[in-house]
């Protein structure tokens, strides 16, 4: 697959903690994510945040926090971005959607 210079970055935040049909969500968008064929996503897991509550998460050894920040970021075209957001539409419930221009410099894989 070879994406255009001009992609669009997809950036979705949501609590560790938060679950669709019994998985972890952000496990779930990233099997749509797949599914749909989109060029790629990445989790990340934050050591500290806070949301639209407020309520701090953090992995402080004395408050361990069993919600803590995830971010999934994907890369792709918008048209392709565009296919995923019915399913973030419907299944995040609570969280943070944000779409930005990025310049793609490089996307290859070693096959």
């Amino acid at each position: 697959m070879k994406l255009p210079e001009n992609g669009i970055l997809l950036r979705i935040h949501i609590g560790e903690s938060d679950q669709l049909n019994a998985k972890p969500l952000y496990e779930a968008i990233v099997l749509k994510a797949r599914e749909l064929n989109l060029a790629g996503a990445t989790v990340f897991r934050g050591i500290m945040g806070f949301g639209a509550e407020s309520r701090i998460h953090t992995a402080k050894v004395l408050r361990l926090s069993e919600d803590l920040p995830i971010v999934i970021e994907i890369v792709d075209t918008e048209e392709h971005i565009n296919k995923l957001i019915p399913f973030l539409d419907e299944h995040v419930k609570e969280g943070l959607i944000t779409m930005e221009p990025v310049n793609v410099i490089k996307y290859r894989h070693s096959r």
